[in-house]
């Protein structure tokens, strides 16, 4: 096959995701609940398993009636994701031992992949002392990030886990780490929007920004200044998630240059190819002008880690195709026969 023959057949394979991705989004937005239910875990179900092949698609170069359907798509997995989150918090609350069951959630391995990496990458481009104070901007109501952070990867760090929402931290403070001291002891909840967080910011270790936090490019931005221009301490790290090819469709993508932009050092921009769906951009808080950023996982300066380190975060991802296919609706059914027999 030629170079043309090849060309035309990218193009016809980037509309026919774009075509299936618009008729998914469309069948999405006519369910009358975004909560847990068969429908809505099979059509996000075939919405994953769309995107999760890599595809070289750009989603930014979309024409203006893809762009706003992927924004409301964008929008629809956030809800979605926050009912899912949220009815596992209270699922979890019913045991007398909710950290003891976190597995039930059919994310979990796909958070302790996505914490895994984040760690991995941070250890490697900021190395230096193991950060005691973490922020986390964007926890939910099922902090999971925190949790396997705290217990896998970080176990001597105290954890301040932001949300706007009040009932998300309602959730995740008084019906998770409720009964377990050791968790309580670490892991603080403060709600708060992320504009509104200055001060505190200059002294964590490390930093966490959610995925789903600013959705709009333009509040990523804002928010990227938020802390990089103004608050964070000279020298801290951030780690962001962000999205890559047809992931694009899932969640927000974030430009380095934005970091570099709003403050800071961009240090490696990984793009995962397995099951998680989050790319991992990890940059440090410029003492002086930003370097150029990092386009793909390659170094631009790996200087130590300075006392004062900020991290930011993305919310995990939607998961495993397969997870959501399967383990999901499985839970679901069992849930559904525990009650029939209650």
């Amino acid at each position: 096959m030629g170079v043309e023959g090849c060309c035309n057949k990218k193009v016809m394979e980037e509309e026919a995701l774009v075509k299936n991705i618009t008729s998914l989004a469309a069948a999405i937005g006519e369910l009358p609940s975004l909560s847990p239910s068969p429908a809505v875990n099979a059509l996000f179900t075939e919405l994953v398993t769309s995107c999760i092949p890599t595809s070289t698609v750009d989603v930014d170069a979309l024409g203006p009636e893809a762009q706003e359907m992927r924004a409301r798509l964008i929008r629809l997995c956030a809800d979605a994701e926050g009912h899912l989150e949220a009815h596992y918090s209270d699922l979890l609350a019913a045991h007398d031992n909710p950290l003891d069951h976190l597995t039930l959630f059919p994310y979990f391995n796909n958070y302790i992949k996505l914490s895994q990496l984040e760690h991995g990458l941070l250890a490697r481009h900021v190395p230096g002392p193991a950060p005691a104070r973490v922020a986390f901007l964007g926890s939910g109501p099922l902090p999971l990030s925190s949790l396997v952070l705290a217990a896998r990867h970080l176990p001597d760090a105290s954890f301040d886990n932001y949300d706007i929402s009040g009932e998300a931290n309602e959730r995740a403070s008084k019906r998770l780490v409720r009964n377990d001291a050791a968790a309580g002891a670490r892991m603080a909840f403060r709600t708060a929007d992320v504009a509104d967080v200055t001060t505190e910011l200059a002294g964590y270790d490390v930093v966490f920004l959610a995925a789903l936090v600013g959705m709009a490019a333009e509040e990523k931005a804002r928010l990227v200044e938020h802390l990089g221009r103004r608050h964070m301490a000279p020298g801290a790290a951030l780690v962001v998630r962000s999205a890559h090819g047809a992931r694009g469709f899932l969640y927000p993508v974030v430009d380095p240059e934005e970091i570099r932009r709003g403050g800071f050092e961009v240090l490696t921009v990984h793009h995962p190819e397995d099951e998680v769906i989050n790319s991992v951009i990890i940059a440090r808080k410029a003492a002086a002008p930003a370097a150029v950023a990092a386009d793909g996982d390659v170094p631009v300066n790996n200087g130590g880690m300075p006392a004062q380190c900020a991290v930011a975060v993305s919310r995990p991802c939607l998961g495993c195709a397969c997870e959501l296919g399967t383990r999901a609706h499985q839970k679901m059914k069992e849930m559904a026969m525990e009650e029939m027999e209650a």
